[in-house]
């Protein structure tokens, strides 16, 4: 599969055209840009993050997970989708201000750029047709490249997490979303809102609603996409064994959109994709990472330094080619910046 042909393919499953003036309809795969996942970490783990969710990218998988949080934290990643074909990045920091409350930021950039605009030389005759041009010269009938556009989604997250009762803590996000389209564009606010809790001993439960409230896109055409509710729900267990510190997580995305034939398995209209994950660390300095992304193998590993710490994952895909993610994590370890 050429890169021309990957990037097609690509950009038409994430574009989502603008259609005509003033329609509103709920559109399946509108707010998809927004469930990619983030983090080299989550994605070594198959995505089976919601449970998990200790650092400042915690913002995008279960803000309430902010709350575990005793430092501030900033977080950068970097991640080359399908060959490279798709540019992400993402940048969160998070502040744990006292016992009852933290803030975080975040902002993602998702694209395909240079999308090639293709036109025939001669509009009025086939492909491949020969015929002569304005200097009687012979030539045939291709397609030429008069001019490239770009596919390009923003995501702005301000978050917020607290304690709620028994252990718990609940957490939320308002975002801001900008999606551009060649010579389009268009705006939408959303909502989030998330809980981390103690299921029974060692185990953790976390979910996260995203979009909870049906967010809005509104193109400058006057189109507008609805973009349906979507529960990311998961388990978490922490293990020790010897010198390993050990963390096993499943995650399910559950959507009520009638996706019947781009889902692991549904019943009627409501939807499952699973993750799985297994982390393993070796004195809180090597970190090894394997998983499954909607039954695609991933696999992960870290290290840390003195307030630092690195990770890569590697993300399989047999038809549109592979991920590459790195993030960099930087905590601000001092008595200073502690949570009060």
């Amino acid at each position: 599969m050429n890169r021309q042909f990957r990037i097609a393919a690509i950009a038409a499953l994430l574009m989502g055209l603008p259609g005509a003036a003033g329609a509103q309809h709920f559109a399946k795969y509108a707010g998809d840009f927004m469930s990619v996942g983030a983090g080299a970490r989550a994605l070594g783990m198959g995505g089976a993050y919601v449970a998990v969710a200790d650092g400042s990218i915690a913002s995008y998988w279960n803000p309430a997970g902010l709350m575990q949080l005793q430092y501030p934290e900033i977080h950068l990643m970097h991640a080359e989708r399908f060959a490279g074909v798709v540019k992400y990045n993402f940048a969160t920091a998070a502040w744990p201000r006292s016992r009852n409350g933290t803030f975080g930021f975040g902002l993602m950039r998702l694209g395909v750029d240079d999308i090639p605009i293709t036109v025939l030389k001669n509009p009025e005759l086939p492909v491949g047709a020969v015929f002569e041009d304005e200097n009687g010269q012979p030539v045939r009938n291709v397609p030429i490249v008069v001019k490239t556009v770009n596919d390009v989604e923003y995501v702005g997250y301000l978050s917020y997490a607290r304690p709620w009762r028994s252990g718990a803590w609940i957490g939320g996000n308002v975002k801001v979303v900008r999606k551009a389209v060649g010579d389009h564009s268009a705006w939408g606010i959303g909502f989030d809102l998330a809980v981390l809790t103690p299921l029974y001993r060692r185990v953790r439960f976390g979910m996260t609603v995203q979009d909870v409230t049906t967010t809005m896109i509104v193109w400058d055409t006057g189109n507008k996409e609805l973009v349906s509710p979507n529960f990311k729900w998961g388990l978490a267990l922490p293990l020790q064994w010897s010198r390993l510190d050990l963390v096993a997580a499943v995650d399910f995305d559950t959507r009520f959109e009638n996706r019947r034939f781009s889902s692991q398995f549904n019943i009627g209209p409501v939807s499952f994709d699973s993750h799985f994950g297994l982390e393993m660390v070796y004195r809180k300095v090597a970190y090894l990472r394997f998983g499954a992304d909607i039954g695609r193998l991933t696999a992960g590993a870290g290290i840390q330094l003195p307030k630092l710490r690195f990770d890569a994952a590697f993300l399989s895909h047999r038809d549109l080619g592979d991920t590459y993610r790195i993030s960099a994590t930087l905590s601000l370890e001092e008595e200073k910046f502690r949570r009060k």
